[in-house]
């Protein structure tokens, strides 16, 4: 069993920021029923669709990673009998998530006003660049812009040149935020009876990610300056290279720098100046010069060990195929295998939720578009294989 199971959602979103937030309940067990276009489908199925690496039988990455688990429907909502279709769908749904441009639910008239005559308890979310109130609810934004604007490009990477992170936080950060928010929802549900609207900005979601930071600049009035792997307050905290892979050390407390000065017996880092943090911050340059000297002697895997044996926090800087094979990610299942519908198996990321009783590992392949329309349009709304068929001729449906 699944803690989700019993939950339908109906999954207008594409591209990444939706199709994140809703793979991730639709891994908890929710029935996610992709609602597309008929014919090519929604725009995350172009994504590197016919890319000799990163495709398979002409889907690519994103789509095999953020559809599976979900079923696909495709009905046209731009037609008077497939937005009938779609109403109908929403009377036996929870949940209808989307990731349109700001006004455009409106215009297909499948926003929350609309959809909740149609069943009060229905919950419907929206991921846009910059929420649906203030100044600026029209304004288009992607991943870049998000990280641009949230202002945590200026404290990452070195001085003078802001960096995005590798990660594209923005969109994941708005799909994390939905989850947050949806489950909430549902929560209230349960005390009121009543569905209601999730309202997520990227934007808002860049600023909180801020956290405490944001405080230290409230506080202080002082911008926080970009550290490159280090950090503004701990020392040596940051990545260093060996004769193999980079290594972390990070010296949080003044018990892990003396483990870490008797492990590097330096005569140069045993002074009293460098017992306390304030020391070693105003020093940051020449001790971190001092670990360094030593780590590049040895390999990431000889001071993992002894780092180890000293409880001095520490880890290698992971490639992919390192970071998937961890013995920790394997028994955490974090590396999953997913059965594609023609046979092939492709490795994926697991689910990072990790639930005691309702927790179960479960991967379907992803759907192509339109395979589940008649099988679902028929179990959930009874309608009749002669009926849908019709439909299918007429271009309402897929």
């Amino acid at each position: 069993m699944r803690a989700l199971e019993g939950i339908t959602i109906l999954d207008l979103t594409h591209m990444l920021s939706g199709p994140y937030g809703t793979m991730l309940l639709a891994d908890m067990g929710a029935r996610t029923i992709k609602i597309e276009p008929p014919g090519r489908g929604e725009g995350t199925r172009r994504l590197l669709e016919n890319d000799p690496h990163y495709s398979h039988a002409g889907m690519g990455a994103y789509s095999l990673t953020l559809g599976r688990n979900k079923q696909s429907v495709a009905i046209d909502l731009k037609t008077p009998s497939g937005l009938d279709l779609f109403y109908q769908l929403v009377t036996k749904a929870d949940v209808v998530a989307s990731n349109f441009g700001s006004g455009v639910t409106e215009r297909l008239g499948i926003d929350h006003e609309t959809l909740t005559g149609i069943n009060p308890r229905i919950i419907t979310s929206t991921i846009t660049g910059f929420g649906e109130t203030g100044p600026s609810p029209n304004r288009p934004a992607f991943d870049l812009v998000a990280q641009g604007m949230g202002g945590g490009m200026t404290i990452t990477g070195h001085p003078g040149e802001p960096l995005r992170a590798g990660i594209p936080i923005g969109d994941l950060g708005g799909g994390l935020f939905s989850v947050i928010g949806i489950l909430s929802a549902l929560q209230a549900r349960e005390r009121t009876g009543k569905g209601q609207h999730v309202d997520i900005s990227m934007f808002d979601c860049q600023l909180s990610l801020l956290n405490y930071m944001a405080t230290m600049y409230f506080m202080s009035g002082q911008q926080t300056e970009p550290n490159g792997n280090g950090h503004f307050v701990h020392v040596p905290y940051n990545t260093f290279r060996t004769k193999t892979r980079h290594v972390i050390v990070a010296i949080l407390t003044d018990n892990f720098w003396g483990n870490l000065v008797e492990l590097l017996k330096d005569p140069e880092l045993e002074g009293d100046l460098f017992l306390t943090q304030p020391g070693r911050l105003a020093n940051k340059d020449f001790i971190e010069a001092r670990v360094q000297a030593a780590f590049e002697q040895e390999t990431c895997e000889y001071w993992l060990e002894v780092l180890s044996e000293r409880r001095i926090p520490s880890a290698p800087v992971n490639d992919f195929d390192h970071a998937f094979c961890d013995p920790q990610a394997i028994a955490r299942n974090m590396r999953i295998d997913v059965k594609l519908n023609d046979g092939t198996v492709i490795g994926q990321p697991g689910n990072p939720v990790k639930l005691s009783d309702t927790y179960e590992d479960r991967y379907t392949a992803p759907s192509s578009v339109g395979q589940d329309t008649m099988y679902v349009l028929g179990e959930m709304l009874g309608i009749p294989a002669e009926k849908l068929a019709e439909m299918k001729v007429a271009g309402i449906i897929g």
